[in-house]
């Protein structure tokens, strides 16, 4: 990669009845910022990382609702992933998925817990320490 270009970025389009709706919770429930809106697809950050949401027509993807199941596990990494949770189930998100709780993992201690939007989909929010590299190997 040259020097002045920019590493990939990935990111999520989560399928939702009404964008701009779903746009207004996610700004009270997770402080998210709105790029751009252009009514049945918008564009949000949350701390810099870029989220979008559509509204399914008929173009092969749907929501949950829908579905009547999840199709995708949305992964949050925050200093404090207790508040980021908690603002979330106090917006109204169902906070009873996966509580809140320290995991042992190869690396040691990480903090991880989760909840289910509005709109059906299952966000886990955990503490950066999975965002390093951790020599796992056994030998």
């Amino acid at each position: 990669m040259a020097a002045d270009a920019h590493p990939p970025v990935i990111s999520l389009m989560l399928a939702v009845p009404d964008a701009s709706a779903a746009a207004r919770w996610y700004a009270q429930a997770l402080g998210a910022d709105e790029l751009w809106n252009l009514g049945g697809v918008v564009g949000l950050t949350v701390e810099g990382a870029p989220f979008f949401l559509g509204e399914p027509a008929n173009n092969k993807w749907d929501t949950p609702a829908v579905l009547g199941s999840r199709t995708v596990r949305v992964e949050v990494f925050v200093d404090d992933p207790d508040s980021f949770i908690e603002r979330a189930v106090a917006a109204g998100a169902d906070g009873g998925v996966d509580e809140i709780r320290d995991h042992e993992a190869p690396w040691g201690v990480h903090r991880q817990g989760g909840f289910i939007d509005p709109f059906g989909h299952l966000w886990l929010v955990g503490d950066r320490s999975p965002l390093r590299r951790h020599d796992i190997r056994k030998g």
